[in-house]
């Protein structure tokens, strides 16, 4: 009994079950949670876009022990938009799991129709293409950039965006052409640094990133990759600074540029040589 106790949840199978009923009873008008009672979907979307990079956070870093966690945390984003959904009268939990198990059984007619399993990853995704296509025909998405979702991370977008458009021909047929077109976007935000509104800077700057990420797709390269490691690079450099001075007893604030740029030099001719030495 005191098991039960401290367990109120005890008469539900453990596992997606349970959690659906704790979610159930969390958003229950009379007896939840005040707070879980007021969230919507759209007050609950960015805590479900937050979970899912804090799930990709995990796997970069190798942080296997608390991807479980994560991935869980973004378990319970799926079933909190459910119960909202349920409650409103649109579909409930198993719609969507049924609906997303229909769509892998119909993107994988090698595995779960007629056509054969003799194919190479290429022409695994082509044909994966060729079916998304049909689905949004059917779903009256008829332009060629309907469907890129909204909501992306704007590297991400802009990348899909310029792969649909490539697909119908729309495309510099060279690299060098994007570089051209780089310098191009470059020599225009300078000018509207130095002679245009705010706002004009703005578009330029946009204009500049968009082809960034273009030339990123012509080399292979995913920008949004790319961009994290550059991250994760100049965080590590920092921290060799910061440690640098730490060590004298100093920290950034007591130092100036060309001494932590004499320092930012040091750590990454350090990272080169454990590179070489590797």
């Amino acid at each position: 009994m005191a098991d039960q106790a401290r367990d109120p949840i005890h008469d539900v199978p453990a596992g997606l079950p349970r959690l659906r009923e704790i979610m159930r009873r969390l958003r229950d008008p009379d007896a939840g949670c005040p707070w879980d009672i007021e969230q919507t979907f759209a007050s609950i979307a960015p805590y479900t876009i937050e979970e899912a990079y804090e799930v990709d956070d995990a796997i970069q870093r190798g942080a296997w022990d608390e991807l479980e966690g994560e991935l869980g945390d973004l378990l319970l984003q799926v079933v909190f938009h459910g119960q909202m959904a349920e409650e409103e009268g649109l579909f409930d939990f198993d719609r969507v799991a049924e609906t997303v198990a229909q769509k892998m059984i119909f993107r994988h007619p090698h595995i779960f129709g007629d056509e054969s399993r003799d194919k190479s990853a290429a022409q695994q995704t082509v044909d994966w293409e060729k079916i998304k296509a049909a689905e949004r025909a059917a779903k009256k998405e008829t332009r060629v950039l309907d469907g890129v979702a909204m909501g992306l991370p704007a590297l991400m977008r802009a990348v899909k965006l310029q792969k649909r458009a490539a697909r119908v021909g729309f495309d510099w047929p060279q690299t060098g052409e994007v570089v051209d077109k780089i310098a191009e976007e470059a020599a225009e935000l300078v000018e509207a640094r130095d002679e245009l509104t705010q706002a004009e800077v703005v578009e330029e700057y946009g204009d500049l990133m968009f082809i960034l990420a273009n030339l990123g797709r012509h080399l292979g390269v995913d920008p949004e990759e790319a961009l994290r490691a550059a991250n994760a690079k100049f965080t590590r450099r920092f921290n060799a600074i910061e440690d640098a001075l730490t060590a004298q007893g100093r920290s950034p604030a007591d130092s100036d540029l060309a001494e932590m740029d004499a320092l930012w030099d040091a750590a990454k001719a350090a990272e080169k040589a454990a590179k070489a030495a590797e």
